[in-house]
């Protein structure tokens, strides 16, 4: 296996890849040279990504598992199913996509992850975490005749939907494949050439035969069955983690070196034709074969394009926000604080906070509805939770946001990262559904700030508050906004008005909206409102508005369904001026791959779609021609 030092500077040679178009071609290869295509396959990778962007590490470390397993299994017949999808940049170039790869994550380019819409042989389409093991059987169940194999990493087996998956296999004895790819040590380091010796063995049909025929022979005495099942599982038990996954009624095959390929061919081989429930551990590492990322996988976890230049901006990142605020408000006193993240410490700007305060920090992993819970419990014995979640995962925990925290009117506050659009990982990880999801449930307050200084100032007043409370801000940067970094409270309800003229029109903008609502105001010289709050509204206001102008126009970057359009339009329709309002936000439709500016374009959330929008549905005077001129 070659080991890389450098991003290569231009397309690599490739002869034995550039064979490869689909996997069938793959199987015509002879197993040394599956070895090259390994190291072809690993050196194309680290360039392609770097001219495109995207995930980087977890691919890396799965090029031997992704070869061997589309040379043992007759894909795309046999059902292959990665969990998330980081890791499936390999799978999709040699799947017939290696020309487009380099559109990955980009407008009208591949998905991020694997999409059964893109490709016969993505089996199953991927982003959030630990579905794999459950679509997987719900495959075996349904097409018995095919093997079906479930890729999971050990990051997405804490989540307890994996184990919830892994029981009812056993209990059902499917014939699936699960192969748990350990790229962090976290289980187990038993690596070497006897444990791969011991996993072939078990792998083996010899073994399973004596394993099988055994309990056949002992089925009519119970106390001989008892013992020897004992037996087996002390032995496996002292050499391998595996007792769990063989309680749980899988034949637990492992730990094994994960980039031997040689062993893998063997491994597969035998397991393809076991029948019953199966896992396989690999024991891989996270950006394998790029020394770089090897050195420090988090930081190669994703890659920007290596022709990008950093753009000077004033604005500072929310999520940076976010973690300034964590430590100023502990060192300010606080001493109930505790913050929380389900598996984003970094993403969320929480690693400065976890280093320097880790007794009031928790990582629970890929764990999003123990993590609302754990927030629960704490809140019921008198501390101050905060709950770092992205807008996408906070979906997972919803029942226990409903149960758990607002029906016991707790105190929890939700600093909602990501929300609205979020770029290139497509639909799977857009934040555009919470404020409709959120908005329903009692008990809630729901605030979106318009740049940095309101985000600070709506986390003070969401911790303030005596019960749940939700902050929601977008991916990215904000306006440049000098921070007051106190720690008082918004009015709760309150807008803030921006700007007020003689009008028709007035427009109520919400969250990171504002700076566009602004330059549509001052195109159509009308009056505007920074909202703040999404619950509850400033319904004062509101009704002051709807006496005042003839057009109330809402904007926001959330589903208008069930949005915060829709909540004005409540309000509006109860005191009988639900005629007046225009709402404008995303319709029913998922977003496209794209930038965030692309996904707006698409959805009409830009400065001259919503002014020729405007312009032909409301009585706006003189905006035809500023329209038609731009």
């Amino acid at each position: 296996m070659k080991t890389f030092f450098k991003i290569p500077a231009s397309s690599p040679s490739t002869p034995l890849l550039d064979k490869v178009n689909y996997p069938s071609d793959l199987r015509e290869l002879t197993k040394k040279e599956l070895h090259q295509l390994s190291d072809e396959l690993r050196e194309f990778l680290i360039y392609s990504v770097s001219q495109s962007g995207g995930h980087f590490g977890a691919g890396l470390g799965v090029i031997e598992l992704t070869v061997a397993l589309h040379y043992i299994f007759n894909t795309p017949e046999d059902n292959l199913i990665w969990d998330v999808g980081h890791q499936s940049y390999p799978h999709k170039i040699i799947t017939g996509r290696k020309k487009e790869i380099s559109s990955i994550r980009t407008k009208d380019g591949l998905h991020p992850f694997t999409n059964i819409s893109e490709s016969i042989y993505d089996s199953f389409g991927a982003g959030h975490s630990s579905t794999s093991i459950s679509a997987a059987l719900g495959m075996a169940v349904a097409r018995p005749e095919k093997n079906h194999v479930a890729v999971i990493g050990d990051g997405a087996m804490t989540a307890g939907m994996a184990y919830e998956a892994l029981a009812h296999a056993g209990s059902l004895d499917s014939d699936i494949l699960v192969i748990l790819n350990d790229n962090s040590m976290s289980i187990s380091r038993n690596i070497g050439g006897f444990s791969n010796y011991l996993a072939r063995i078990w792998a083996s049909k010899f073994y399973t035969s004596i394993r099988e025929g055994g309990k056949t022979a002992l089925r009519f005495i119970p106390s001989a069955k008892n013992f020897a099942k004992r037996a087996e599982t002390h032995f496996k038990g002292m050499l391998a983690p595996g007792t769990l996954f063989e309680e749980l009624g899988f034949n637990y095959i492992g730990p094994m070196d994960g980039h031997n390929l040689n062993e893998m061919l063997k491994t597969l081989k035998n397991l393809k034709d076991l029948k019953g429930p199966k896992l396989l551990h690999l024991i891989t590492k996270k950006g394998k074969g790029y020394a770089p990322a090897e050195k420090n996988p988090i930081e190669f976890h994703a890659l920007n394009k290596i022709e990008n230049k950093k753009i000077k901006s004033n604005g500072k990142k929310y999520s940076a926000v976010f973690g300034d605020w964590l430590l100023k408000k502990v060192e300010s006193g606080d001493e109930d604080l505790v913050a929380i993240t389900p598996a984003m410490s970094e993403g969320s700007g929480m690693n400065d906070f976890a280093k320097k305060y880790p007794d009031k920090f928790y990582d629970v992993a890929i764990a999003e509805q123990h993590s609302m819970t754990f927030a629960a419990g704490l809140a019921k014995e008198g501390k101050k939770p905060i709950l770092a979640i992205y807008s996408t995962f906070l979906q997972r925990a919803y029942d226990q946001l409903i149960h758990d925290v607002a029906l016991q009117n707790l105190d929890v506050t939700l600093a909602i990262d990501r929300a609205g659009f979020v770029g290139g990982d497509g639909a799977t990880h857009a934040g555009i559904f919470d404020v409709s999801f959120l908005r329903c449930v009692p008990n809630m307050v729901i605030m979106s700030p318009s740049d940095e200084n309101e985000c600070w100032q709506m986390l003070s007043t969401g911790y303030n508050y005596q019960g749940p409370a939700a902050v929601r801000y977008p991916r990215g940067e904000g306006l440049g906004t000098e921070i007051s970094k106190n720690f008082d409270s918004l009015e709760i309800g309150k807008a803030r008005i921006i700007n007020e003229v003689a009008s028709d029109f007035v427009i109520l903008s919400f969250g990171n909206m504002l700076k566009l609502s602004m330059e549509i105001a001052d195109e159509i010289n009308c009056s505007l409102i920074d909202m703040r709050f999404i619950k509850p509204l400033d319904e004062e206001l509101i009704e002051k508005c709807a006496k005042i102008y003839k057009h109330i126009i809402s904007i926001e970057e959330n589903m208008i369904s069930g949005g915060a359009g829709s909540a004005v339009n409540e309000f509006l329709s109860k005191i009988g001026y639900s005629e007046k309002l225009k709402i404008i936000g995303i319709t029913d439709e998922f977003p496209i791959v794209g930038s965030q500016e692309d996904q707006r374009e698409a959805t009409g959330l830009t400065k001259a779609k919503i002014l020729e929008k405007l312009s032909l549905e409301l009585d706006l005077k003189n905006l035809n021609k500023k329209v038609s001129a731009q």
